[in-house]
Parts: C-alpha cells; sequence; structure tokens
C-alpha cells in the first residue's frame, strides 16, 4: 500500500551515514534511534539549530468552495529565505540536496484527527502534462508520496489538470482565480469520507481553492482540508 517514495536513497543518506544538517551542512543533525545491530544510527533530518529557526505556521486560513463552505489550508511555514530557495532549487531544478528539508517540513505538518487509511485518501495537486514534460518529474507527487507513508494513508490520482490554463506565478489573488476556471476534471471517484489535498505552496490558496471546489462537486459528502509546504511570508 506504500510503496517506497522515489530518491528514498538520498533521505537515507542523510539519516543514516552523512549526519550533517542538509540546510547548514555544518551542524550534526540529532539521533533519534538505533539499531540493535549497532551499525546504523538514524538521525533527524535537520540539525536542531536549523530546525528551531524555521518560523513555523501553526495558525490554518480558509477559502470558500461553496455556499457555508470553506476549506481549511495548513501550510508547515512561511515562504521566505531559505525555504522559499530550497522549493524552488528542487522543483525547478531537481535538486535532490534540498529534498531532506523538504521531507522535515512535511512531517511537521499536523496529521488530520480521525483519518487513516480506511477512510481518507491524498490528493496532490496535479500538473499539466506539458510542465511535467518539460521539467521531467512531478515534484508535489512525490512530496505526497514520503506524506502518504509518514501519514501512512494512501494516494488517489483521481483528478487532473488541464493544459490550457498558464502559469500562476506573478498573478494577483482575482487573476488565478479566472485562470483557473475549469483548471481541473476528475478521471474516476474516490470512496473516502476525508480528501487531504497537498501542494508544495499555497501563495493565494486559489490552486487549492479550484481543485477543491471540482473535488466537492463530485464528492459532495467528503470532507475536504489541505496542506502545503509554505504560504505567505512572516515580514508582510
Amino acid at each position: 500500500m506504500y510503496p517506497l517514495p522515489p530518491y528514498q536513497l538520498g533521505l537515507w543518506i542523510s539519516a543514516y551515514i552523512d549526519g550533517r544538517c542538509p540546510m547548514c551542512r555544518v551542524q550534526p543533525c540529532a539521533p533519534v534511534s538505533t539499531q540493535t545491530s549497532g551499525l546504523l544510527t538514524q538521525r533527524q533530518l535537520l540539525c536542531t539549530t536549523c530546525h528551531t529557526q524555521i518560523r513555523w505556521l501553526p495558525d490554518v486560513f480558509y477559502v470558500d468552495i461553496g455556499a457555508d463552505d470553506y476549506l481549511p489550508i495548513q501550510a508547515a511555514t512561511y515562504y521566505d529565505y531559505p525555504i522559499r530557495q530550497a522549493i524552488a532549487a528542487f522543483k525547478q531544478h531537481e535538486d535532490l540536496t534540498r529534498l531532506p528539508t523538504l521531507i522535515h517540513l512535511l512531517r511537521q505538518l499536523p496529521r488530520p484527527k480521525g483519518c487513516h487509511a480506511g477512510n481518507s485518501v491524498i490528493v496532490p495537486m496535479p500538473t499539466t502534462s506539458a510542465r511535467l514534460i518539460k521539467r521531467g518529474f512531478d515534484p508535489v507527487t512525490i512530496l505526497s508520496q514520503h506524506l502518504s507513508r509518514h501519514w501512512r494513508i494512501p494516494l488517489w490520482h483521481g483528478s487532473s489538470r488541464i493544459d490550457t490554463t498558464v502559469s500562476q506565478r506573478g498573478l494577483s489573488r482575482a487573476e488565478r482565480l479566472s485562470n483557473l476556471d475549469n483548471a481541473f476534471t476528475v478521471s474516476s471517484l474516490s470512496t473516502a469520507r476525508h480528501l487531504l489535498l497537498l501542494d508544495d505552496v499555497a501563495t493565494t490558496g486559489a490552486s487549492l481553492q479550484a481543485l477543491a471546489r471540482m473535488l466537492k462537486d463530485h464528492h459532495p459528502r467528503a470532507t475536504l482540508s489541505a496542506y502545503a509546504l509554505a504560504h505567505g511570508s512572516y515580514y508582510r
């Protein structure tokens, strides 16, 4: 049910062998457990100093997805330095040295209460075929696979994104919403009671809002919530 996520080898090297924090590249990561053989010591993915310097974002924000219906969006941290640069390096250039930092962020997201493999699925933000061909990989799906193993909740790939939309970068919230009209479609239905949406960055929440509205039309009885690595800025 939970296949080995892509790029797992890089995480193993970071957690078991290298031992240095992938963010500062100086401090050792704290060990968390030792195997009975004494050969391998698992470590946290970031050192204590880097972890405490991240401005964690505990608050949930909401976007409307229907009459008196709102989508809660929980992000791990702010979209500021150095998280912004780590996300961009992995997303745009497949820089695998940044992946342990992003997985560390994922592991700080609170597991949704009452959700488990029997009643919930994780829904990765779909990408377009053109973007997938250009990048050669789907960063959000890779992150979703790691979150799936962490939460022990399966993925569901029943939605897709239409290629007619343009990039959301640089658009205002109103332009983002207009750009995303009819941007998503459903290829299959899920029987899960809880749909847990995941995106890498929720700049305004417009993409998650549009995806949630489409899913709600096809799954009116399901409860929807959304998660992201980063949102907004601490300095605004």
